[in-house]
């Protein structure tokens, strides 16, 4: 096997790591942005590719010798950034501390010394890796030379120059000398663009060989752009061509790895930047630089398959029996609905072999059917399945059909859904997303088997045969290959994960969601009559504010009546016209009456579409007049639960109108709503994970951490006055909120507001160090894990820079909000498995940090303090974990 040289850009990695990372600052205040980022680079050396040899190739000062050939070359950059240029020299100091070898050579470019290593090292025999992400490196790639991207860790070759830019690299330099760089001032040929150069050397292949054959070009206007701008075509080539003769590898020991582990020669210095993690992170792991490089990703498997239907009783037990004891079993349902509640079975498949799956129909109704299995045989057939491990995918759903339909209860191994929310809680889990992701393979889709109007039950046996035969086998190989990946990915934890919390949770929703929610439809009819009322109301005030009728729902025609009739100044203009969103109009609160009427209706507009009319709907739907919502599991990516069809969780909590629609949530006769709340628990896993002093000292002395805030920061003589402004700032800057939201909350000038911050940190000294930690974490990791281990990813190598901001922000929500989805999943997990089958007890919904329970009467006292014991021992932190509960007729009471 070929040895290895690495070559690294060491100027360009410098600088997009500058400007890649946040802002971050020792403790005395010196910026190691561009420091963390090439430390973690040299880190990774071993993780990110292995090498056996390795030179930094640097700039030289001063004009080289393309400054001689146009000397406007790079004469119009931008100053370099005052905290990048202090922190160069440090890094370009480390090289040498560490042992590593450079490369610089006055008169010439970093990427004329790469190139020259480059074409030596292939003819000493060599493997060469460019570290950069520079495409004037991409006419370097070639057999043997390749790039390597650090940021987004990829491999570049041939493949990739051309898919991006749709030439060769050994066209490059030609493509280059059309199009010109604006970065370095490469001229290029005037009104040539990427399309143009690029179909053009596709056409002709060389610079050289497109003015050989200026006169055959038939766009008129291309002819005349070549024609005139040829002097700096040629001029563009002499100065995008890499020199290849400036520097030779006269001895290959000189870039030998050094023996001793680099980064610790300058442990010292590093820790004199407060650049510990990466001290302690070479500690726990070492170096491993000397192994070959990683395989590239395995390419999608092609699918074989065979799929058979099983039409007859005797046949389907004859085939379920033959199945080998402890074997995986995939399962899968069709029904008529996706609504699970309402949904009749069609039939089932299943699979356990590699290329084969079998379907059962049930109840399929169309003209010459032919024979199906009977209720009772499916029945029969599916309690034999449960005996082995049945893996499915959206497990709840399949369960709440068997349940509903059979009788019988599935039971659960693995569900492939909450696997792929594991691995990447941002990404589709839908079966055909995650199959098309791993296999070369495109599955049939819903709308190819069953016509418009139609559902499953309509399908012919073959087509349907085949659809959901499908189905189980993609499941079974798509549970296979997730597991690889658990695997690959070092992710073990989040395995155990799954198999020890997240799947019993699928159990847990289904019994809740099962249970439903009492309404009270004589209040909800009321409310819709006197809302009703109320906006018709302000409709007419609207209309007479504005001095004539128009659509009030319509953005375009308001935006007219405001801006233009009205005359009111334009706050945001859109692609489609005048902005007139929530923050526009409250920006617009006191310039004219019509807009407290716009936003009084609305919010009642919305009441009525969104909440009391579908919820009375659905509530006179049911015998109980209950209303049953759907918990989406993998709805977020922070691991919160989420509430559809209805939407529970969004109903308005602080207006009286909302607090109308939640005193129609009712308890049945005989019962009472009980509703648990954790106590400022973001809070209390601040104090947990940062261990600052001061947060332990006030939650575990049973302080009111709102107040103790104030007194920290306002004094005790106006703590109770100040309580709601700690309030903000406590949980304000949990979640990203800077000095402009803060003082956008409190209605107070970012400046006042950027005190206050100030003084929370001197308050809370170790929060801010904590909470930057945090960033720095998911910078460099690229993910932030919760309490129970579960991660969010965060792709910053395609991000920009509002996206990576972004990122930081949500990587701070997410560990918290997160944590607490952790916390009160384990209790609902821990609540249901002690009182399942206990019609004393249901529990009906979670909002949050909030549970909410039908309790009987003579009950209450006793089974709350239970839950209350549950919640609050659920899992020992730092801080005691404290709920709230509240027992009333209605939701609302629970306040």
């Amino acid at each position: 096997m070929k040895k290895t040289i690495t070559v690294i850009d060491t100027f360009g990695f410098l600088f997009r790591a500058y400007y890649a990372l946040p802002p971050l600052k020792s403790k005395t205040g010196f910026p190691t942005g561009l420091l963390t980022g090439f430390m973690n680079f040299v880190s990774n050396v071993g993780k990110d590719f292995q090498t056996d040899y390795i030179v930094f190739a640097l700039d030289s000062k001063g004009d080289t010798f393309r400054s001689d050939i146009y000397p406007e070359y790079k004469s119009h950059r931008p100053d370099v950034p005052e905290d990048l240029l202090k922190q160069l020299p440090i890094a370009i100091d480390f090289i040498e501390k560490m042992g590593f070898k450079s490369a610089i050579k006055t008169g010439f470019e970093a990427d004329d010394l790469i190139a020259s290593i480059a074409y030596d090292a292939k003819e000493k025999g060599l493997e060469v890796r460019v570290v950069s992400h520079d495409k004037d490196l991409y006419q370097l790639i070639q057999e043997d030379i390749f790039l390597f991207d650090p940021i987004k860790k990829t491999v570049i070759t041939e493949v990739e120059c051309y898919d991006k830019y749709g030439v060769y690299p050994s066209q490059f330099t030609d493509y280059q000398s059309l199009l010109g760089d604006s970065a370095d001032n490469v001229p290029g040929v005037k009104g040539v663009g990427a399309k143009t150069a690029e179909a053009l050397i596709k056409e002709y292949g060389t610079l050289d060989n497109i003015y050989e054959n200026l006169e055959n070009i038939e766009k008129k206007r291309w002819k005349t752009l070549l024609t005139d701008g040829k002097e700096l075509a040629y001029i563009s080539k002499q100065l995008v061509t890499l020199s290849t003769d400036c520097h030779c590898i006269d001895n290959l020991d000189e870039f030998q790895l050094p023996n001793e582990n680099p980064i610790l020669k300058i442990s010292d210095t590093l820790m004199e930047y407060d650049l510990h993690r990466i001290i302690d992170r070479v500690n726990k792991n070492g170096l491993n630089y000397k192994t070959k490089l990683p395989d590239a990703p395995a390419p999608k498997v092609e699918i074989k398959r065979d799929y058979i239907l099983l039409n007859n009783e005797n046949e389907l037990i004859k085939v379920i029996n033959s199945i080998p004891k402890d074997s995986i079993v995939a399962f899968d349902t069709e029904t008529t609905d996706v609504d699970a509640k309402s949904a009749k079975i069609v039939g089932f498949s299943f699979a356990w072999e590699d290329d084969k799956a079998y379907y059962a129909p049930i109840g399929h109704f169309y003209l010459g059917v032919e024979d199906q299995i009977s209720l009772d045989s499916a029945k029969k057939a599916i309690e034999l399945l449960n005996n082995y491990k049945l893996v499915l995918q959206n497990f709840k759903y399949d369960y709440v059909i068997v349940k509903k339909n059979l009788n019988i209860e599935l039971t659960l191994y693995a569900d492939t859904m909450i696997l792929a929310w594991l691995l990447n809680t941002s990404e589709k889990v839908g079966l055909d997303y995650q199959v098309d992701k791993y296999f070369d393979h495109k599955m049939i889709s819903f709308k190819d088997v069953v016509k418009k109007g139609e559902n499953f039950s309509n399908v012919e046996l073959s087509k349907a045969c085949e659809y959901a035969a499908e189905d189980a086998l993609m499941t079974l190989k798509l549970f296979n290959k997730l597991l690889e990946r658990f695997k690959e990915t070092e992710n073990e934890t989040l395995l155990e994960l799954a198999f020890s919390t997240e799947f019993d949770f699928i159990n847990v929703l289904a019994n809740m969601e099962d249970n439903g929610v009492k309404i009270n439809t004589k209040q909800l009819e009321d409310l819709k009559v006197s809302n009703s009322a109320f906006v018709q109301e302000l409709t007419s005030k609207i209309y007479e504010a504005a001095g004539g009728e128009f659509n009030i729902n319509s953005p375009k025609q308001l935006g007219v009546i405001l801006f233009e009739t009205l005359n009111l100044p334009v706050v945001k203009k859109t692609k489609t016209g005048y902005s007139t969103n929530e923050v526009v109009l409250h920006k617009l609160i006191d310039s004219h009456e019509i807009i407290p009427l716009l936003l009084q209706y609305r919010e009642a507009f919305k009441l009525q579409s969104t909440y009391i009319e579908p919820l009375l709907e659905l509530a006179l739907k049911n015998d109980e007049n209950k209303i049953f919502t759907s918990f989406l599991q993998t709805g977020t990516a922070t691991g919160r639960l989420s509430s559809k069809n209805p939407n529970l969780q969004n109903i308005p909590v602080r207006s009286e109108a909302g607090g109308k629609i939640r005193k129609a949530f009712i308890a049945r006769e005989g019962y009472k709503l009980v509703g648990i709340d954790y106590s400022q628990i973001e809070l209390r896993l601040l104090a947990h994970f940062s261990e600052d002093a001061a947060l332990l000292n006030a939650f575990n002395s049973g302080l009111d951490i709102h107040r103790q805030t104030a007194v920290k920061i306002f004094g005790e003589e106006l703590a109770d006055e100040k309580r709601s402004i700690a309030k903000s700032i406590n949980f304000g800057l949990l979640y990203g909120m800077g000095s402009k939201k803060l003082g956008d909350t409190l209605g107070i000038p970012s400046k006042e507001a950027k005190v206050y911050i100030e003084s929370y940190f001197d308050a809370f000294v170790s929060v801010k160090n904590y909470l930057k930690s945090i960033e720095e974490y998911s910078y460099e990791h690229g993910f932030v894990k919760t309490l129970l281990n579960r991660k969010r990813l965060f792709d910053y190598d395609s991000a920009n820079g509002m996206q990576k901001a972004a990122y930081l922000r949500e990587s701070v929500n997410t560990l918290f909000q997160g944590s607490a989805a952790d916390l009160i999943k384990l209790s609902m997990i821990e609540i249901d498995k002690k009182y399942k089958n206990n019609q004393d007890i249901k529990m009906l919904l979670q909002i949050h940090d909030e549970l909410i329970f039908e309790i009987k009467d003579d009950m209450i006292e006793e089974i709350t303090k239970d839950l209350v014991s549950i919640m609050e021992n659920i899992l020992e932190l730092k801080v005691p974990l404290e709920v709230s509960k509240c027992v009333g007729m209605t939701w609302q009471d629970l306040k």
